[in-house]
């Protein structure tokens, strides 16, 4: 769930910020929540596929795995917009290839790669259009473009929970934008269609897919505290407004708490494409 444009929903200096390196300091955390998504995505990828791109690979764990799924001398290829993430990256796997750069703007030699992956790197572009017709010139004629992304903000009712909660206490919290860049900006099939079809992939196909996510209900508060618009406001909050904050939200989150596990569902798209032509 990183940005990999320049300005939307906070940009690169957000994601060179402090949501970076949050993602950074809890990326176990976030690992594992996400595997089931990251299994899904890399099950997609054919193991023939000789050299892959995945797009806004944060601190790499779906990197790592399409690679493992692949032939050794295969080529895969992380690129995410933030530095903190990609240096984490590196340390998590050095011998893969990882790349800090604006997907809108790089230059990739032309078919570069015959698949483009992503979980959750997409919706973030400020011209995604630009940004797709960038990847369709770096990719082969056969290339398979895949990725997922999030449904409606509605049903993903988890995702908001927390801002939701702290409301009241953080009347200043930035709102999202269902319309522009952000997490939940490519909840519309349709505009996700348009924007692929503008930029020149062909046979697209959009499907909507429920995942169970879970993680340990000990690492909630730290979930909470640390990301969204929720952790961007406590990052500048006093000690007493946090705990107010924690007090608050944490009852918020009882009715995904199971046991010892945190569950929700994860309502999302799983997007593939080819790219097609010479």
């Amino acid at each position: 769930m990183t940005s990999t444009g320049t300005s939307g929903y906070g940009g690169e200096a957000r994601w060179n910020g402090p949501s970076g390196q949050a993602w950074v300091q809890l990326q176990s955390l976030m690992d594992g929540m996400y595997q089931p998504i990251e299994d899904l995505l890399v099950d997609s990828v054919d193991p023939a596929r000789r050299r892959v791109l995945d797009v806004g690979c944060g601190t790499g764990r779906t990197t790592v795995a399409v690679a493992e799924r692949l032939a050794p001398d295969a080529r895969v290829q992380g690129v995410d917009i933030s530095a903190s993430m990609i240096g984490a990256a590196e340390t998590r796997a050095p011998d893969l290839d990882f790349l800090c750069a604006d997907v809108q703007e790089h230059e990739w030699e032309p078919q570069s790669f015959d698949a483009v992956i992503s979980r959750f790197g997409v919706m973030f572009f400020d011209d995604p259009v630009r940004a797709f017709a960038n990847l369709r010139r770096a990719a082969t004629p056969d290339a398979a473009l895949t990725f997922v992304a999030w449904r409606d903000i509605e049903q993903n009712p988890f995702m908001t929970t927390a801002e939701r909660a702290a409301a009241p206490l953080l009347p200043d919290l930035p709102p999202r934008r269902p319309d522009g860049p952000g997490q939940f900006g490519f909840a519309d099939a349709g505009k996700v269609r348009g924007i692929l079809d503008d930029a020149g992939w062909l046979d697209i196909t959009i499907d909507p897919v429920d995942i169970e996510c879970a993680f340990p209900e000990p690492e909630l508060v730290r979930y909470f505290t640390r990301l969204g618009p929720v952790g961007l406001a406590l990052a500048e909050a006093d000690a007493q407004t946090t705990a107010k904050v924690v007090d608050t939200v944490r009852p918020a989150f009882d009715r995904f708490v199971n046991g010892t596990d945190v569950r929700f569902i994860a309502a999302c798209w799983l997007v593939n494409a080819r790219r097609g032509g010479a």
